[in-house]
C-alpha cells in the first residue's frame, strides 16, 4: 500500500491545505510540508529496505481492476530508476515549501492544494505501468501548473500560463493518439486490449507503424524535456512563475519527459528509436550550445537560469540516445543534479527579487558585501551549474560525454564545447549580480535560517554525489542493464 500513497497523500493533504487556510495560513503550509515529508520518507524506507536486493526487478506493485474489459488496470509499480526520480519529487517539493513560506502571503492555501496536486501528478508518471493510468497522470500535472503561474506568477504570468498550456496539451495530445494506436495494434496482433506496460511492450508492428508511434511519444516528452525548437514556452514559465513554481517545472516536470524517453520510448520502440538516435543527439548537442550561448545573452537572472536548463538538457537527450550504459548512467545523473543545483538557484534568484524587486542583473551588483551568504550560495550553485568537478553535475556530464564519444567523436566534442560555454554564463552571472561595486546602495537582509537550511541540504546532496555517486549508479544498474539489452545490434 506504499504506492497508493505516494499519490493520495499530497492529494489529501491539498484539499486539508485548502480547507485549513480558513482558520490560519501557518496550518496550510505545515500540512503541506508533513505531507511532502512523509512520502519523502516512505520512498526513502523503500531505497533502504531494498538496497541490498539488487533492484533486479519491479520490487513494490500495486495492481488493482480499473477497467478490465479494457486492459484499463490501477497498476502502479517501482524499480530503481523511478525510485530515484520519487526521491527527487518530494525532496525538491519540500525545499519548494520551505522557499515559498513567505513569498506566497495570499490564496496560501490554494496555492499549496496546486503544488501538491503536482507533485501527485508527477509521482503518478513516476509509478504508472498502465499507459491510461500513465496518461491520466500527465495530464494530472498540466491543469494545477497553469494555476501556479496564472495566480501567483509574476507581470506576464497569464501569457506564460497560456504558452504553457498549449504547448503541453498539444503534445499530451499525440501521445495519446501513439497510446491508442499502440492499443490498437496489440489487440489486432493479440485479439487482447490491454494498456499494460508488460504487455505491449511485445506488441508486433511494421517499421512504419513503430516510427510514426515513436515519434508521438517522442513529441510529448521532447516539449516536456524540453528539446531546442520545442523549448520556447520554458524561458517564458520559468520568468513569470512564483518561485515554488520554477523549482517543480526545472527540478521535476522537465524530468518527466526524460524519464518517458527512458521508460517508454527506448523499451517500446527500439528499432525505431535505433534510427532516429543521429536525429535526437544531434538535437541534444544543438540545445547543450544553443542553450548556453543564449543563457550568456541573458540580462533577466530568472530567463539565464531558465536557458541553462535547455543547455544540461541536452545532455540527458544526448546520453538517453547514446543508448549505452556509461550514457545512461550520466543521464540520470545529470536529471538528479541539474533538479537540485537549477533548483537553488531558482531559489535564490526569487530571494533576490523578493528583497530588491528586479531581475535584471544590470540593477544589482555588489550584493556580496551586504548579503555573503546568499552571494557565497549563488557561487557554489553556478559553480555546480558549469561542471566543477567534485560536484554531482560533472559526474553525470562526464559519463554522458564518454558514452557519446562511443557513438559520435563530433557530436561529444560539440557537448564538450558546450561545458566551456557554460563557464562563460556561470561566472557572468556571478560577476555581474553579485561582485563589483555596490553603485545601486543595496542593503538587504542574508539568508534566513530558513532558507540557509534549504541551501545546505541542496549543497550536501551535490557535494554526495560529486563524491560518491555509487549508490545511486547501483540502484539505476538493473534498469539500465535492461535498457542496454534491448538497444537492437549493440
Amino acid at each position: 500500500m506504499i504506492l497508493p500513497c505516494l499519490i493520495v497523500v499530497p492529494l489529501a493533504a491539498g484539499v486539508l491545505a485548502w480547507a485549513a487556510e480558513r482558520r490560519s495560513a501557518s496550518a496550510a503550509r505545515w500540512i503541506a510540508l508533513i505531507a511532502v515529508l512523509a512520502d519523502f520518507l516512505l520512498t526513502l524506507f523503500l531505497w533502504i529496505s531494498n538496497s541490498h536486493g539488487g533492484f533486479t526487478t519491479w520490487y513494490a506493485q500495486t495492481d488493482w481492476a480499473w477497467i478490465p474489459q479494457f486492459g484499463i488496470r490501477f497498476h502502479l509499480a517501482v524499480d530503481g530508476l523511478s525510485l530515484l526520480l520519487l526521491m527527487l519529487t518530494f525532496f525538491l517539493g519540500a525545499l519548494s515549501i520551505l522557499a515559498s513560506w513567505r513569498e506566497i502571503d495570499e490564496a496560501v492555501g490554494f496555492f499549496h492544494l496546486n503544488l501538491l496536486w503536482i507533485l501527485a501528478g508527477i509521482a503518478g508518471v513516476f509509478l504508472a505501468v498502465n499507459l491510461f493510468l500513465f496518461y491520466f497522470a500527465w495530464e494530472l500535472m498540466l491543469v494545477p501548473m497553469y494555476f501556479l503561474i496564472a495566480i501567483w506568477g509574476h507581470e506576464n504570468r497569464v501569457y506564460a500560463a497560456v504558452k504553457f498550456f498549449i504547448f503541453t496539451q498539444l503534445s499530451g495530445l499525440l501521445m495519446l493518439i501513439a497510446i491508442l494506436g499502440l492499443f490498437f495494434l496489440h489487440h489486432g496482433a493479440t485479439g487482447v486490449y490491454t494498456f499494460e506496460y508488460r504487455d505491449l511492450l511485445s506488441t508486433p508492428m511494421s517499421p512504419k507503424a513503430e516510427m510514426w508511434m515513436m515519434l508521438g511519444f517522442f513529441a510529448a516528452f521532447a516539449v516536456k524535456l524540453p528539446v531546442v525548437g520545442l523549448h520556447t514556452w520554458l524561458p517564458d514559465a520559468h520568468t513569470e512563475a512564483p518561485t515554488a513554481g520554477s523549482v517543480i517545472l526545472a527540478g521535476l516536470l522537465l524530468k518527466t519527459g526524460a524519464y518517458g524517453m527512458l521508460r517508454f520510448v527506448l523499451p517500446l520502440f527500439p528499432h525505431a528509436a535505433q534510427a532516429f538516435s543521429p536525429v535526437a543527439m544531434a538535437l541534444g548537442a544543438a540545445g547543450i550550445l544553443y542553450g548556453a550561448l543564449l543563457a550568456f545573452g541573458q540580462s533577466d537572472l530568472k530567463r539565464l537560469v531558465a536557458y541553462t536548463s535547455v543547455s544540461h538538457l541536452g545532455f540527458v537527450l544526448l546520453g538517453i540516445f547514446a543508448w549505452n550504459g556509461l550514457s545512461l548512467q550520466g543521464a540520470l545523473v545529470t536529471m538528479i543534479c541539474h533538479g537540485i543545483s537549477t533548483g537553488a538557484l531558482f531559489i535564490l534568484a526569487g530571494a533576490l527579487q523578493d528583497r530588491i524587486h528586479t531581475r535584471e542583473m544590470d540593477r544589482m551588483g555588489g550584493i556580496w558585501s551586504t548579503a555573503p551568504r546568499l552571494s557565497g550560495a549563488a557561487l557554489f550553485f553556478s559553480l555546480a551549474s558549469l561542471g566543477l568537478p567534485g560536484l554531482g553535475d560533472f559526474v553525470g556530464e562526464f559519463l554522458v560525454l564518454l558514452g557519446t564519444y562511443r557513438q559520435s567523436i563530433i557530436l561529444a566534442v560539440l557537448a564538450a564545447i558546450g561545458v566551456l560555454f557554460a563557464t562563460f554564463y556561470a561566472l557572468r552571472l556571478v560577476q555581474r549580480a553579485f561582485q563589483g561595486p555596490n553603485t545601486h546602495n543595496w542593503r538587504i537582509p542574508d539568508l534566513a535560517p530558513r532558507e540557509g537550511l534549504v541551501m545546505a541540504l541542496m549543497i550536501a546532496v551535490l557535494l554526495w554525489l560529486g563524491v560518491y555517486p555509487r549508490p545511486v549508479l547501483d540502484t539505476f544498474r538493473p534498469a539500465m542493464t535492461r535498457l542496454e539489452q534491448l538497444a537492437p545490434g549493440r
